[in-house]
């Protein structure tokens, strides 16, 4: 039998309808996953976009999937009306609760919309061998969708340290790309 029948008159899934989760699907196992079990899968889909691609092309596909997982995290994970610095602690907590990583912020210049900060603990990277290189595009598109979301501007963080060159933290500076 022929599924495409049944699957004409649907409409396209969204990255929002993937991210729906019953949490009784998982009712022996919950819903935490090892940071291994991450690892796998995001070095795994690095690896491959490498080889049919291009590193280049690799790095910007994670950037811009990091981007909208930002987007979404921060219009539906935090409280977009609040000062910044009550905006941070709520996103300190959420990445702790969540065990993304620890958050701390260097700099802030408000004036110019430049933030310095860390996440040490990183699911991406934290306790990988030195490599030579930053890994942490992902995480370079989630900062900068959410600071963009929480801003209204639009944000570009680059990672400047990485565990992955030997670091101990993952350092990003984030910018406002937008003219004033």
């Amino acid at each position: 039998m022929d599924t495409n029948i049944f699957m004409q008159d649907q409409k396209p899934v969204s990255f929002e309808d993937y991210l729906q989760y019953n949490e009784k699907s998982r009712g022996n196992l919950g819903e935490e996953l090892p940071v291994l079990v991450y690892r796998m899968l995001e070095y795994s889909l690095r690896e491959e976009l490498c080889q049919r691609f291009g590193k280049e092309t690799q790095i910007d596909v994670f950037r811009n999937a990091g981007r909208m997982a930002g987007e979404y995290f921060a219009k539906h994970m935090l409280n977009l009306d609040q000062p910044l610095d009550s905006f941070v602690s709520e996103l300190q907590e959420k990445l702790l609760e969540l065990k993304i990583g620890v958050l701390r912020i260097e700099e802030v210049d408000e004036a110019s919309g430049r933030i310095i900060l860390t996440v040490s603990e990183d699911a991406d990277c934290s306790g990988l061998p030195v490599l030579g290189e930053t890994v942490c595009n992902y995480d370079e598109g989630f900062i900068s969708g959410i600071l963009s979301v929480y801003s209204g501007k639009t944000y570009t963080a680059v990672e400047v340290d990485c565990w992955a060159t030997g670091d101990r933290v993952c350092r990003f500076h984030a910018n406002t790309t937008d003219d004033e």
